[in-house]
């Protein structure tokens, strides 16, 4: 697949409808991804949020209305979906460092505007540059039966690299994992990315290997099978925010550039807890499935 092509349909969808409602499953399907995987790849890529960026853009086009056109300021905050002038002018301001109004009076002010972006450049310098793209481990995995806690957090703003970290401590400290029966890797935790939603919400579930889910599972707890299948590997060995680097790589950088295909399952983490120190001495795997 060209992820790099895929992307730039996508960026072109939103392009021509920028001052229209802009669905993210529409956007992800001009993209050929379903909608969770396209907002993990547009940030991994962009650094941006799919949302944060149509908001940029449409703030971009407000910003050449006001300093090349007459037109409104109501006008424009309406044309950029904001249904009051009060919240673009809040939005603006954060955005461009001054209100619409003195914006317009201003002269220059060192405002960088959010240009369109363009996948298909990005490839080319990278080629131009050459690419050093570190090889996963790639294995085959039979089905892994998991016991744990359920959490849930989002794509948006990058809010899961915030709450996961938690949700391990919490794990830790409500003494969840002594109630999980049957446990066959007490020394591994797992991090389960699943139940994907279109709005960038997602379960992560922390949990162990158990040689059964039991009917008599604690009800604080779940269980979930990791199907068996194709896995890349990485590993995330280091301070914690290795593991947000590591992501950031596999969707940023090394899956657009292999001749791999994410598929729609979950991904997922296991740390080494015996060899692991929070925050600095990490030990861990990243598993991404494929096809």
């Amino acid at each position: 697949m060209d992820y790099y092509r895929s992307m730039q349909n996508a960026v072109d969808h939103i392009e021509r409808r920028l001052h229209d409602e802009l669905e993210i499953a529409d956007i992800a399907a001009a993209a050929g991804f379903s909608s969770f995987h396209f907002q993990r790849l547009f940030q991994a890529i962009t650094g941006f949020t799919v949302r944060g960026y149509i908001r940029h853009r449409r703030l971009t086009e407000a910003a050449a209305q006001l300093r090349g056109t007459d037109t409104g300021i109501l006008d424009i905050a309406v044309a950029c979906g904001y249904g009051s002038q009060e919240a673009f002018t809040r939005a603006f301001e954060q955005f461009a460092g001054l209100p619409p109004g003195e914006f317009r009076r201003a002269g220059e002010t060192g405002f960088v505007p959010r240009r369109k972006i363009d996948f298909l450049e990005r490839h080319r310098h990278a080629e131009r540059e050459g690419m050093n793209v570190d090889k996963p481990d790639i294995v085959r995995l039979d089905p892994i039966a998991i016991a744990g806690r359920e959490y849930r957090t989002t794509l948006e703003e990058g809010k899961q690299y915030a709450d996961i970290p938690g949700f391990y401590f919490d794990f830790g400290q409500q003494g969840y994992f002594l109630r999980i029966p049957n446990r066959a890797a007490p020394d591994m935790a797992y991090g389960i990315a699943c139940k994907f939603a279109d709005d960038g919400g997602f379960s992560f579930i922390v949990g162990e290997q158990v040689s059964e889910i039991g009917a008599d599972l604690d009800p604080a707890l779940c269980g979930f099978v990791i199907p068996g299948g194709t896995y890349a590997v990485f590993r995330a060995n280091g301070d914690a925010d290795t593991v947000r680097r590591t992501r950031e790589y596999v969707y940023g950088t090394w899956l657009p550039n292999s001749n791999y295909e994410r598929t729609d399952g979950p991904d997922f983490e296991v740390t080494d807890v015996m060899r692991s120190s929070y925050p600095d001495a990490m030990r861990m795997n990243v598993y991404i499935p494929l096809q």
